[in-house]
Formats: structure tokens, C-alpha cells, sequence
């Protein structure tokens, strides 16, 4: 009797560990693509830049910092619309264990396009 009680709160802690470390995670993915949404608005707003060099900024610092599976489920657009640079992240991480929701949301990061005097 003791034996089976023991093997379920085992079980049971190591769920919650595991719940929390995909929490942590999931927290850390965040900050990455807020600061690649960030880096991608302000590397879009230069003068000569375009929404395709702003993309390509997002993806290369989520590559550096986000691979796997995480990485693979954002997608970032850049526009330029009324004089600012606009990155948005949409953003799907899913849970590790059943049970916990996948976590959906999306990020915007504006920057005032530069001209030229």
C-alpha cells in the first residue's frame, strides 16, 4: 500500500516539474520573439530598408536563439504602413504533456520609418 501511494506522488511531482519547466520555456520563447519583433521593426525603419529585410532580421535572430519545434511555430510579417515599420509575431507553443493547452498569442513591435531630410 505504501509502494503504490509512493510510485503516485512520484508521479504526480514529476507531472507538476514537468508542467512548470514547460512554463519556464514557454516564458523564454516569449522574450525571444519579443526581442526578435524588436530587432526586426528597427532594422526594417532604416531609410533603404524594405518588409523583406525586416522578416529577415526576425528570422535570423529566432534562429540564433529559437530552434526546434518552438521555432518552427511563429510567423512573422513586416509592413510598412503610414510612415512606421510594423513586425508581428504570431505564435502557437504547445504543451509537452497532454493536458496542458497549447499557448497561442501574438506580438506587435512598431518603429517610425526613417526619411530622408
Amino acid at each position: 500500500m505504501i509502494t503504490l501511494q509512493y510510485v503516485a506522488a512520484t508521479a504526480l511531482s514529476l507531472l507538476v516539474f514537468v508542467a512548470m519547466a514547460n512554463f519556464v520555456v514557454d516564458l523564454y520563447a516569449r522574450g525571444v520573439v519579443r526581442a526578435a519583433v524588436d530587432e526586426a521593426a528597427r532594422a526594417g525603419a532604416a531609410v533603404d530598408s524594405t518588409a523583406e529585410e525586416c522578416e529577415r532580421r526576425a528570422h535570423d535572430v529566432l534562429a540564433g536563439l529559437l530552434s526546434g519545434q518552438a521555432g518552427r511555430s511563429i510567423s512573422v510579417t513586416c509592413r510598412e504602413r503610414g510612415g512606421l515599420m510594423e513586425a508581428r509575431a504570431r505564435v502557437a507553443l504547445a504543451g509537452w504533456v497532454p493536458g496542458i493547452p497549447t499557448w497561442t498569442f501574438t506580438l506587435v513591435g512598431t518603429v517610425t520609418k526613417e526619411g530622408l531630410p
